[in-house]
Formats: C-alpha cells, structure tokens, sequence
C-alpha cells in the first residue's frame, strides 16, 4: 500500500510539473509574438514589426482615401469675336485673261486669336474698274489654322481707268473650317482691303504692298 500511494503521488507530482512547464513556455512564447502593422503618410506607406508595434509621428494606420481623377470637361463650342488687319506682300502675275495673285503672305495684329499670319492666293478677271475677285486664304498661329474663302459678293474696284492705280478690296469671306481649336470652325467675316499695282500688261509680274482687314464672329465646335 505504501508503495502504490507513493507511485501515485509521483505520478500526479509528474503530471503537475509538466502542465507547470507548459504553461511557462507558454507564457515565453506569447511573451515574444511579435506582431507587424502598416502605416501610412500621404503617398509613403511602410510596415511595423513589434511586440507593441507603433507608427512613428507623422504616420498614421488609417489609410488615406484616394480621391478619383476629376473627369476632364469636354470642350464645347462658342462664338469669339475676330479683328485682324494683315500687312504683307503679294505677287501678281497679269495674263490676256486676268491677273493671278500667286503668293500672298502678311502678319496680322488685333484681336487675332493668335492666328497672326496670312496665307492664300487669288485672281480675277476684270471687263470693268469694279470687278468680282476670287480668293482663298489660311490663317495661322500657335499650332491653330483658320481656312477662309471670299464669297461671291467680294470685288476689288480700282481707283482709275488705267495702272498704275490702288485697288480696294470689299466684300465678305466664309470660314470654311480649320484646324487645332478652330476644327470644324464657321462664320463670316467682312474683308476690306487694298493694293496697288504698276501695269495691267499681259506677262508683266510684280511684287506689291497689301493691306487686309478681317472682322466678325468665328463660331467654334
């Protein structure tokens, strides 16, 4: 009997000292968990491994809510005012029929819209001091391009019978489009002007001082 209650105390003794040792490593091992966290400033995001992780000051765990890109407006399309006056050059080539303006080239000031250069070409074939004019023309600048033609009503009447003389330049030009900003673009413009010239004799050429002036309302889309 005393053997048997002394194995049963040991036993039990065996039991308790293990549970004892179970529990210490236990409390080691919880004493050790480390654990990681993840904070944030601004843009800047980085991660924390510790017993008792923290951020450092300035940085928070909370992180910051992205606000969406802004949706970019659509352009849409207006009516601007025009005014430009167009100093320059232009290389007339008399014929039996008429005269060929080849090469017209002028820089413009006033309320332009940036398009502060002229290019075209034109002709006409006068019977009379007043006659129609035929004409087309580009204005340009700052990567934009405006097209423009003169209508049917656009003449050029000289001030004597006979060169040399000064002609005057009335009527109005379409816009018939362009490109950059002025894509698409529409209106009319009323055309004033002048140039002079030397001889109206079949093969005479010469290069000649003009002088135009656009205005009215380019509508854009």
């Amino acid at each position: 009997m005393a053997l048997s209650y002394k194995s049963k105390f040991a036993g039990i003794f065996v039991v308790i000292t293990a549970l004892g040792l179970l529990a210490t490593n236990a409390t080691v091992a919880s004493a050790v968990t480390k654990k990681t966290i993840t904070c944030y400033k601004g843009k800047d995001v980085k991660k924390v491994t510790a017993v008792k992780p923290v951020c450092a000051k300035g940085w928070t765990t909370k992180k910051p809510v992205v606000k969406p890109s802004a949706t970019p407006t659509k352009a849409t399309g207006g009516v601007v005012a025009f005014s430009g006056t167009y100093k320059g050059k232009m290389s007339v080539l008399w014929a039996d029929s008429g005269v060929q303006a080849s090469s017209i080239t002028g820089s413009g000031t006033g309320t332009v819209l940036g398009l502060d250069t002229l290019t075209g070409s034109g002709s006409s074939s006068p019977q009379n001091q007043c006659d129609s004019i035929d004409g087309a023309g580009v204005l340009s600048g700052g990567g934009n391009t405006l097209k423009v033609s003169f209508d049917s009503n656009a003449k050029g009447c000289a001030a004597d019978g006979a060169a040399p003389t000064t002609v005057t330049i009335t009527g109005t030009a379409s816009i018939t489009g362009g490109t950059g900003k002025y894509a698409g673009a529409t209106g009319t413009l009323k055309v004033t002007g002048s140039f002079a010239i030397k001889s109206n004799q079949a093969g005479f050429g010469e290069t000649t001082s003009l002088t135009l002036t656009l205005v009215g309302n380019i509508t854009t889309k």
